[in-house]
């Protein structure tokens, strides 16, 4: 089932295999996009869909080194070139739309931006800069209600410019602790307006980037990424975390949404979502269902046949793997990752892995 091609009305994709979204920091000119970028997603195009790498939709949202931006001219003239390239090999490409927040240092900003959040408090840890190293984040400036809308306006315009670059559609990155699970999430939201105070309030900023951005160019061009029970950039489960996150599910889906991008990072550590609540969130979402998080050929067989989702999402066996449908479908041994390289600028442990082919 997994290498069986899947059919909508609105959307057609060869395979049930999805690429996950991965940083990767090898836009080194002014966070746009280049030919080797182009070449690492030409090359993984026999996904069923490929998500690029978290790319900002404002200058505010850059908060790690090189990382691609979606927001000016010359940022689409460089995602075209990276369009062009999967769909001459026949592939279908969404661009994730992911504002750093506070998870960002001001070393790493262009200038003139400034490091936002739901609360004026910094994101515990560090982060690398290329300039001075490792730095703890920055504190934040919490946003105003004026901040909020510019920022929905800023998400709705990256999503316009996606389709000029020639996208086939977005994905929301409200996971993994960057700004949409900022507000989402009750221990970094602590706010006492109509962007926190209870999951209406948490929510709200989500549903206004979905509602704002499906406005531009159409509801079944967007997806959203979540990560209930996820702890990355100090995020973790709080007592409202299911009825928030069904709630917020439920709207979603009557904005007609085309996928919820549903992580569960507990093979990297965290604690697991919950099968009952993966089900739920199932049942509440009318459209596409991806699952995400330590999967396998095996694994992601079993839980297509089980009916739990309707693609399967691979991200570090993609990253080391372009030919990762053909190695899966002829039960052929992965290349080993190179973790040392996957934020360092150039091809190596890039777009050097070895194919079947060679």
């Amino acid at each position: 089932m997994l290498f069986e091609p899947l059919v909508t009305p609105s959307i057609r994709l060869a395979n049930r295999t999805v690429m996950a979204p991965m940083t990767r920091s090898r836009a080194v000119n002014a966070n746009t996009p280049n030919t080797l970028m182009a070449e690492y997603y030409g090359q993984r195009a026999s996904a069923g869909l490929l998500i690029t790498e978290g790319t900002s939709p404002s200058p505010n949202g850059l908060g790690y080194a090189r990382i691609p931006g979606l927001f000016n001219e010359a940022h689409v003239r460089g995602w075209k070139v990276v369009t062009d390239a999967v769909h001459a090999k026949g592939g279908k490409i969404f661009v994730q739309l992911m504002h750093t927040g506070r998870v960002s240092h001001t070393a790493n900003l262009p200038a003139g931006a400034e490091v936002l959040g739901p609360m004026a408090s910094p994101c515990p840890g560090d982060m690398h800069t290329d300039s001075q190293g490792m730095q703890p984040h920055s504190v934040p400036r919490a946003m105003t209600a004026i901040d909020i809308a510019r920022a929905v306006d800023e998400y709705a315009n990256a999503a316009r410019l996606a389709i000029e670059a020639g996208f086939d559609g977005v994905e929301l990155h409200a996971a993994n602790g960057y700004l949409i699970e900022q507000f989402l999430n009750a221990n970094v939201n602590q706010r006492t307006d109509a962007y926190g105070a209870g999951i209406e309030g948490r929510n709200r900023f989500a549903l206004e980037v979905a509602s704002a951005t499906a406005a531009i160019i159409g509801a079944r061009r967007v997806g959203i990424r979540l990560s209930p029970y996820g702890v990355f950039n100090s995020t973790g489960a709080f007592p409202e975390v299911e009825a928030q996150y069904l709630a917020l599910t439920e709207k979603l889906s009557k904005l007609g949404l085309q996928y919820v991008h549903l992580l569960d990072h507990s093979a990297m550590g965290a604690p697991p979502v919950p099968a009952e609540l993966k089900a739920r969130l199932r049942t509440a979402f009318q459209g596409l269902f991806i699952l995400a998080g330590g999967f396998d050929r095996a694994k992601a067989e079993s839980a297509l046949e089980a009916g739990q989702a309707d693609l399967i999402a691979f991200a570090r066996s993609f990253l080391a793997n372009p030919d990762l449908v053909e190695r899966m479908r002829n039960d052929m041994a992965l290349n080993v990752i190179d973790t040392a390289t996957f934020y360092t600028p150039g091809p190596r442990g890039y777009t050097d892995y070895p194919v079947l082919a060679a």
